[in-house]
């Protein structure tokens, strides 16, 4: 009896190793997929936020456009401003320098465009 107890006895020395390894495969991949579940879920669960700060970053960058614009458009406006101020000025000063016998320059090609054309 005693071979019959030493085979026993290897044999499930043998089988005990056998299902250890299983079991730290088993937990392994277990621990794996429940990684990776959880990664999931985070990233489900920060989406919306996510989209809430896209959002948030879309509604700043359309106000500071907003207001570039707006800079544009008051500084455009001074600038048409102070033209239409300089062609009385110009205006004037030719006006005594014919008063005064003094033929003034020829306007730039560009003035004389836009005296025709209004552009």
């Amino acid at each position: 009896m005693n071979v019959w107890a030493a085979i026993a006895t290897v044999s499930g020395a043998v089988l005990t190793l056998v299902g250890a390894v299983y079991a730290a495969r088993s937990s392994r991949a277990a621990a794996a997929a429940s990684a990776r579940a959880t990664e999931v879920a985070a990233v489900v669960q920060s989406e919306p936020a996510q989209r809430q700060a896209d959002l948030q970053a879309f509604r700043e960058i359309q106000e500071k456009r907003a207001q570039d614009l707006q800079e544009t458009k008051e500084e455009l406006r001074s600038l048409r401003s102070l033209v239409r101020a300089f062609v009385f000025y110009v205006g004037e000063l030719s006006t005594q320098m014919r008063q005064s016998g003094i033929e003034p320059p020829a306007p730039p090609d560009r003035i004389e465009e836009y005296n025709r054309t209004g552009v």
